[in-house]
């Protein structure tokens, strides 16, 4: 992996490493697989950093220019996702 996470100057150390968190989940979703319970957490914590959907957006979309991972792709398949499921791209 040779690209950098997107991030805000805005943002204190703690939500920094948060966002990282859930952009490593993302990742984690395409190479191993990640399970909904893990992927739902960290995204309700990015929401809680990044509530504009604009921002998110944004963001989401520099993270996918950057590394070829789709945030979207990712939590749209964990909203339709049963409880005990592995999300897996």
């Amino acid at each position: 992996m040779e690209y950098s996470y997107p991030f805000s100057t805005d943002w204190s150390t703690e939500e920094v490493i948060d966002v990282v968190a859930f952009f490593e989940a993302i990742e984690q979703a395409y190479e191993k697989g990640v399970t909904k319970e893990a992927i739902m957490s960290k995204y309700r914590r990015f929401k809680e950093i990044v509530p504009g959907k604009a921002d998110e957006k944004r963001i989401c979309n520099e993270f996918e220019e950057a590394s070829g991972y789709s945030s979207y792709r990712v939590i749209q398949k964990m909203k339709q996702a049963d409880e005990q499921t592995k999300i897996r791209m």
